[in-house]
């Protein structure tokens, strides 16, 4: 069975929640940046920012975050969804799904139109309903796509 929990609320503990997200997209040089962006998330629903644990049992098997910004030009669009990862023995099971519609529930509570992401893969996040609406400029200036999902609103 699988579950999402905060990675304030991990069983294993909050260090191992960062260490697991930092494995998957840190650098050696960047540990306490993922450590104070994770440890200080705030216990409110709908406050940005979040990190997730994808979880078989009690084994971790992937993450995600809720951001304001995933380092990209486009700072007028809110929230991000960040360090998505599938662990590659669970990939191909439509998982991310989980992820897609934890993330709408974690931000009901908010009055955000939409949520984004950026990615280089191209045709993946499409079979999941999202849509590419143009791109935008990372740190280095290279051109990232960004894809876009409505939030559902009653």
């Amino acid at each position: 069975m699988y579950q999402i929990v905060n990675c304030r609320d991990y069983a294993g503990g909050l260090e191992e929640a960062v260490k697991y997200v930092h494995r998957q997209w840190g650098s050696e040089r960047n540990y306490a940046f993922y450590y104070d962006a994770i440890s200080h998330s705030p216990p409110v629903a709908g406050a940005i920012p979040q990190f997730y644990l994808l979880l078989d049992q009690d084994k971790i098997i992937g993450c995600y975050g809720l951001i304001i910004n995933d380092f990209v030009s486009r700072h007028d669009l809110t929230p991000w969804l960040c360090s998505v990862y599938i662990d590659p023995a669970y990939r191909g099971k439509r998982l991310m799904n989980l992820y897609f519609e934890h993330a709408k529930t974690e931000l009901a509570v908010t009055n955000y139109p939409a949520m984004y992401l950026v990615t280089d893969h191209e045709g993946l996040y499409e079979k999941f309903g999202w849509t590419r609406i143009e791109d935008g400029y990372d740190l280095n200036g290279d051109a990232t796509r960004i894809y876009m999902m409505p939030l559902d609103r009653p």
